[in-house]
């Protein structure tokens, strides 16, 4: 298409041309002085979009009011063209300025270049995105922003198709959103790539990935990295042959031609807004003039012919000539504006900087005057050495906020014996700054709206003489049934959930009922079902996405981990996914589907909450209140629950369970036991056996393991029986460990313990085959009675005399 011909198309008039150029020359100088700012100390790292600028500039002219973005770290260009980054912001980010007024995006939290946009007002509540230009907040993990952007890219299908989600037009427009993705080429050696590739081409959502292929990995170039070196060429069987066909799109371009990038978007981004059809846009030939961080130089391992090849085909060189040469401008005004940008950037870092450092310096004035005011007040003899802390810390020409706090903790150790107001002055300073610091950097692990599922209040199971005896999984299959009436955001999908109703049942005739946009099979690919289910949830849906088994979970972890879990507390409350992850696992013959990875749920999941039902009545309660709240959750239900008869409440659909409330499910008062699960049937079982032998344990049914026993209601327990046992699936030191913590450090119930804490976990390796495989490697009711009667004959040898 020739230049004017495609000017006249996409209505691009000469000043927006050069608009274009100007935000190109200020990105990349924002790059260039950013990374000295590195180099001087004024910031920690920097990883920067240099070399990428026009390509993002042509994909920014075709994202519209409603799109969405799951990117990398590398989208700088892009985010300033569409108005959601200014430069300021960009340096705060460099400069990790705690404050989302300053940094909005992360607030501080995430390393440059991690961009995204605040969907939630300051309430938590939904912003409208239909009037927004929006962008799902980064992750640095290579690939990992994939498997969210199916998800973003799915709700548009959903809004499209299902008419009962016709009323959330905050979110959508009939579904004619398109999710811009945009990844490195060497990151598309990972498997969440491939997998999301995959997904997306055989759900046929709008889904436009774009690929920056500058020819390397920090040093590994393409040929190590892909398949024929290409990753478009490795593709080639994903490319339709006809309208209609199930497939892709998939365009080359060159990263430095401006005119061919703005031709190949204007058919790309229609073709997937319209008709749905995925597509790949593989933008090659780019250059990384800086190299891939503040970590190391190119020079290292690029030759000289590829770097003098670079320094040719610079994007910004190559459209600085083809504006030239196209007599958009003249070189005299293209100088002007290059002058112009540097400046912009000079000015905008300056603002950056002393709005930054401006908030720390008056902390560290506070604290010199107040350290003053003790100098010259204390009674301790040690005004000199407090005078020279304070010297110290006047010496600090870029201090950090620790610096003063260090300083102020010091000199209080010092002044420990003083009883003057000065000190108390100091001492109320410390608690000031905590607490600000605390939400600075600690706060919104979880949601601090009030949606917090933490506050849907509990509402009892009701039964009547003619509620029925059903298996459990009738149960849940009411609960989920309910739900779908209730609420259309919310559907469930997962591997085998739609036709057959999930392995276990427990969505049996949903699908029929509520069709398959609301109940739906996927392939096998968990890390997609969970980025499926968040990039969803980004848009105002309510998925469940199904994990069929507890040990298939770790095909997802890094998602879950990385992204889910951790989406409110790097966005600092301005995005939020509400996700159900509903899996099942525990007591199971054999190696694979009898996992009880609870310590490695415990460690990576902070952010989410993790219930652990031991029955599907229970199970169905938190699944109530989950769905009031918002935030995201995993449900590990029993794996050998799904057949033992429960009642049916007649309430099934609008009764909930507390999160971090255990329940008693025996009361006691010589030892209590704690777990949760399927170890609930066991240790009552045990329970029982003791009985025989005048021992009264109180169990306790912890529930959720996050939030785990808000109330301390086990130290009310053991304050009553003065000793302990906890009791789980997981390996020793595993859940049975994190109890422990929780309840003797946390909630310091040792001080009522009048024999040692014990615990009882499974055997370190994952359950052998057959009925005797599971009896001797998890615990069974006989190892609970041996640990109890154990601690019962230590207190009392005469009354409980040695068994063995």
């Amino acid at each position: 298409m020739h230049i004017e011909q495609l000017v006249r198309t996409e209505k691009l008039s000469r000043e927006e041309i050069l608009k274009d150029y100007r935000i190109a020359c200020e990105s990349r100088q924002a790059s260039l002085v950013g990374r000295k700012e590195v180099f001087m100390g004024k910031a920690k790292f920097g990883i920067f979009g240099d070399g990428k600028e026009v390509a993002q500039l042509a994909m920014a002219r075709f994202f519209q009011p409603g799109d969405h973005r799951s990117g990398y770290y590398r989208d700088q260009t892009f985010m300033f063209a569409i108005g959601e980054l200014t430069l300021q912001q960009f340096f705060a980010q460099l400069y990790a300025h705690a404050d989302e007024k300053y940094e909005p995006a992360t607030a501080g939290r995430c390393m440059t270049g991690h961009f995204g946009t605040r969907l939630l007002d300051e309430d938590g509540n939904w912003k409208n995105q239909v009037n927004s230009k929006n962008s799902s907040a980064d992750i640095s993990p290579t690939a990992a922003q994939m498997p969210r952007l199916v998800g973003l890219a799915y709700a548009s299908k959903l809004y499209r198709h299902n008419p009962d989600l016709k009323h959330l037009d905050q979110f959508s427009v009939n579904g004619n959103e398109v999710a811009f993705g945009t990844i490195g080429n060497a990151s598309t050696s990972e498997g969440p790539f491939f997998e999301a590739i995959n997904a997306a081409g055989v759900l046929q959502i709008p889904m436009l990935v774009s690929v920056w292929d500058d020819g390397y990995g920090i040093s590994v170039p393409s040929e190590y990295q892909t398949t024929k070196g290409s990753i478009s060429d490795a593709l080639a069987g994903f490319q339709r042959n006809s309208k209609g066909e199930q497939g892709y799109e998939i365009f080359k371009v060159k990263g430095w031609d401006y005119a061919g990038l703005l031709e190949v978007y204007a058919k790309a981004v229609p073709l997937c807004r319209e008709e749905h059809v995925p597509v790949l846009i593989h933008v090659e030939e780019m250059t990384q003039p800086q190299g891939h961080s503040t970590s190391g130089s190119h020079e290292r391992y690029k030759s000289k012919e590829r770097l003098q090849w670079e320094e040719e085909y610079d994007c910004i060189k190559k459209m600085r000539e083809w504006i030239l040469a196209n007599e958009y401008a003249t070189s005299d005004a293209l100088n002007a504006l290059e002058n112009e940008a540097k400046e912009t950037v000079r000015l905008a870092r300056n603002e950056a900087w002393a709005a930054y450092i401006g908030e720390i310096k008056a902390d560290q004035e506070e604290a010199l005057v107040l350290l003053e005011q003790v100098i010259a007040h204390t009674t301790s003899g040690n005004a000199g050495k407090i005078t020279d802390i304070v010297l110290e810390l006047r010496k600090t020409i870029t201090p950090n906020r620790y610096d003063a706090i260090k300083a102020v903790k010091k000199a209080l150790r010092f002044i420990r014996n003083d009883k003057n107001q000065a000190k108390r002055d100091l001492n109320g300073w410390v608690e000031k700054v905590t607490g600000e610091n605390a939400d600075r950097y600690n706060s919104y692990v979880i949601s601090q709206s009030e949606e917090s599922p933490l506050l849907v209040p509990e509402v009892k199971p009701e039964y009547t003489p003619d509620s029925p005896l059903v298996d459990g999984r009738e149960v849940l299959q009411a609960c989920f049934d309910a739900a779908l009436a209730r609420d259309p955001r919310i559907f469930a999908i997962g591997e085998d959930v739609g036709k057959i109703g999930d392995v276990n049942q427990a969505f049996a005739g949903l699908q029929d009922k509520y069709g398959e946009w609301r109940v739906t099979d996927t392939g096998i690919r968990e890390c997609t079902i969970v980025g499926q289910g968040i990039g969803a949830a980004l848009r105002g849906l309510r998925p469940i996405t199904e994990i069929q088994y507890l040990d298939y979970l770790l095909y997802a972890i890094q998602i879950l981990s990385d992204d889910l879990a951790c989406l409110q507390y790097r966005t600092k409350g301005g995005q939020k996914a509400p996700v159900i992850v509903r899996t099942r696992g525990h007591r199971l013959e054999g190696v694979w589907h009898s996992g009880s990875q609870i310590a490695l749920c415990l460690s990576t999941l902070r952010g989410m909450h993790i219930v652990v039902p031991r029955d599907m009545t229970q199970a169905a309660g938190f699944y109530n209140t989950l769905f009031k709240g918002d935030d995201p959750a995993l449900v590990i239900e029993s794996l050998n629950g799904y057949r033992l008869k429960e009642r049916l409440p007649v309430n099934v659909g609008e009764f909930t369970v507390p999160l971090g409330v255990p329940e008693i499910l025996k009361s006691g008062a010589d030892i209590t036991i704690v777990t949760y699960g399927s170890m609930c049937r066991v240790v009552m079982e045990a329970a029982r056996q003791l009985e025989e032998f005048d021992i009264h344990c109180e169990v306790i049914d912890v529930q959720t393991l996050l939030p785990f026993d808000l109330n301390h209601y086990i130290t009310d327990s053991i304050r009553k029986t003065n000793r302990v046992i906890f009791t789980d699936e997981d390996v020793p030191g595993g859940g049975t460990a994190f109890m422990m913590q929780k309840v003797l450090e946390e909630q310091e119930a040792y001080h009522w313990l009048d024999s040692p804490p014990r615990t009882v976990p499974a055997q370190e390796h994952r359950p052998s085959y057959s009925s005797d495989g599971d009896y001797f490697s998890k615990p069974n009711p006989e190892d609970i009675f041996d640990a109890v009667y154990e601690i019962m004959h230590e207190a009392n040898p005469a009354k409980y005399p040695a068994i063995y």
